[in-house]
């Protein structure tokens, strides 16, 4: 550690020394040179040394912390248990079934039912009102009525069947029956002919909140695959991040290294002190490069958190993930014409854009629905009963008392049962309204509605082909790019150690060493960042044809009956790690 924080103090005050030099190289002696650096080695040996404040977080900040052994395939599965993205998602489904029942509820029966009671005293205006006393007749009446209605869900008819009851009293000496008791049954049917007989405005409803309940299953299959497709490119990018560090750490070796070595030279008098400080220098970018590929990989690090946790109590929030798998490149064949099949038997917006010209289709025959005369079939049938005390009078002899048969409810019922009573009606009810202009520019509108939508689904299945097709390219160009960068490692590499072997016999001097480093740091950076490109437009490819869910073997479930849409997944075994796209 000592050894680490005299490198860093050397380094920051020879680099200093270096711009210096770099201005005024005539005039600053060797003795100079080695005075300052025995200036920052007394510095170290007080205690005073410079600490990188960055690093010294990123050290605080990481201990601790649990570790995460995070393979590509925990990534995916722990998007689809856990993102929030996807849960919010997975409500809508839910709700536009909600939406269904709630508009379907109009096919229910409704039961209906009245109670009431009334008194009328009337007024004395006859000679015929033969009532107690020669006053007006006083009448009560206690009502007491059920019935049953329904809408009828093919055909746009409905029915309604009541039994109405009643019980009335009268002070009259002329009623038949006191009290009376009657009850009366009837059903009533209407049946559209013509207009409201094929579709109706609940059955427009009804089909349009169907197609919205399916566009939200596809809704959700397209945050899933979008979002799955962001979790791999996430991996990906912290991969690389984090070799990106460690391709940092071998520069920063190399360049300490070549400190060392170049310190040694100086002791043993076979190198100028100046080229002492031109290895530190380089030391010291390295150095800060390596900070940025560490701040890098913490962003990196961060943005995949994002997608893979519940919230921040999640565990893997507050813990360091380490991936697992890596990204071999491994060049595969494209083809694009069946890319461009797939893609539009499974694109997500291509389904919608279906689904919406189905919405329209549908209100367009609604409102061409709504242009026909309004013909109305309307049938009744009935049965009526009578019961009570029977005030039973002989005609035949004048004066004679009134006899009273006993009766009541039953005797309503009775009569009720056997159909002594029976009546029904049949009518047809014609309307046309004079004059169609707002209803034919409504049919106009959505006929033109359809029409745009139906070009719109063209323009789609052409951008559909366009993207894919680009996507395809981008596939081929960025494997071509990969095995480009793999031969200029190569060479960098073999160009590094050809300069440190003509270095080390003298046929060579620090600066070819130090720009052979950087250009294989650089080589080694341009392929990671190629492969990983690759990868990212594998992923790209696969998003765009639809295809990211049959990949990972996910099933996306659609729930017909409420409850939203749940996903299962098949998890695969085999394979190293670095297979996943």
């Amino acid at each position: 550690m000592t050894r680490n924080r005299t490198i860093l103090t050397l380094t920051a005050a020879l680099a200093f020394a270096g711009v210096s030099i770099g201005a005024h190289a005539q005039q600053i002696s060797e003795a100079r040179i080695h005075e300052l650096i025995k200036q920052a080695a007394d510095r170290v040996a007080k205690g005073d040394a410079i600490v990188d404040p960055q690093q010294t977080a990123a050290a605080t900040s990481g201990q601790n912390r649990p570790v995460v052994h995070l393979p590509l395939e925990d990534a995916v599965k722990f998007a689809l248990d856990r993102n929030l993205d996807i849960a919010v998602q997975r409500m809508n489904p839910e709700i536009n079934d909600i939406a269904y029942a709630s508009v379907r509820s109009i096919y229910h029966p409704s039961l209906t039912s009245t109670v009431s009671q009334a008194a009328n005293n009337g007024l004395p205006q006859s000679q015929l009102q033969l009532s107690t006393g020669g006053q007006g007749t006083n009448t009560n009446m206690l009502q007491y009525n059920g019935g049953i209605a329904q809408s009828i869900p093919w055909g746009g008819g409905s029915f309604q069947a009541t039994l109405n009851n009643s019980r009335g009293t009268s002070n009259s000496n002329n009623t038949l029956f006191n009290p009376a008791f009657t009850s009366n049954w009837s059903g009533i049917y209407t049946q559209p002919l013509l207009r409201n007989f094929r579709i109706d405005s609940t059955r427009q409803q009804l089909q349009v909140t169907k197609i919205n309940r399916d566009i939200s299953d596809v809704q959700l299959r397209a945050t899933i695959t979008n979002t799955l497709s962001n979790v791999r490119n996430a991996y990906w990018d912290y991969v690389y991040a984090v070799q990106a560090v460690d391709v940092a750490q071998r520069s920063l070796d190399l360049a300490s290294k070549l400190v060392q070595d170049n310190q040694t030279r100086v002791e043993v008098g076979t190198m100028a002190p100046i080229d002492v400080v031109q290895a530190q220098s380089e030391q010291a970018t390295r150095r800060q490069a390596l900070v940025n590929a560490q701040s890098t990989k913490r962003t990196t690090e961060l943005a995949l958190k994002r997608l893979i946790v519940s919230g921040t109590q999640d565990p893997n929030w507050s813990a360091d993930i380490d991936p697992v798998d890596r990204p071999d490149f491994r060049p595969e064949p494209i083809d694009i014409e069946a890319a461009v099949r797939r893609a539009l038997s499974e694109r997500t917006d291509l389904e919608i854009a279906k689904k919406n010209t189905q919405s329209n289709d549908v209100t367009l025959r609604f409102l061409q629905d709504q242009m026909k005369p309004q013909a109305d079939l309307q049938a009744t049938y009935g049965f009526q009963g009578i019961g009570g005390p029977y005030l039973k009078r002989d005609l035949t002899q004048l004066g004679s008392p009134s006899v009273t048969v006993p009766g009541g409810i039953t005797d309503a019922f009775s009569t009720l049962l056997r159909s002594q009573y029976p009546r029904w009606t049949v009518a047809l009810n014609i309307s046309y309204p004079i004059g169609l202009s707002s209803q034919e520019a409504s049919v106009a509108r959505a006929r033109v509605q359809l029409n745009q939508v139906q070009a719109q689904l063209k323009q789609v299945e052409l951008q559909i082909a366009t993207d894919v097709t680009n996507a395809a390219i981008n596939v081929q160009n960025s494997g071509e790019a990969v095995q480009a960068a793999q031969a200029a490692r190569e060479l960098s590499e073999k160009k590094l150690e050809a300069e440190q072997s003509k270095f080390e016999v003298g046929m060579s001097t620090n600066y070819f060493v130090v720009q052979a480093q950087r250009d294989l740091s650089d080589a080694r950076n341009s392929e990671l960042r190629q492969i990983l490109n690759y990868r990212k437009s594998l992923v790209e490819l696969e998003r765009l044809q639809q295809t990211t869910l049959q990949s990972s073997n996910i099933t996306v479930l659609a729930a017909g009956g409420g409850g939203g849409a749940t996903t299962t997944t098949t998890r695969t075994t085999g394979g190293g790690g670095g297979g996943g796209q």
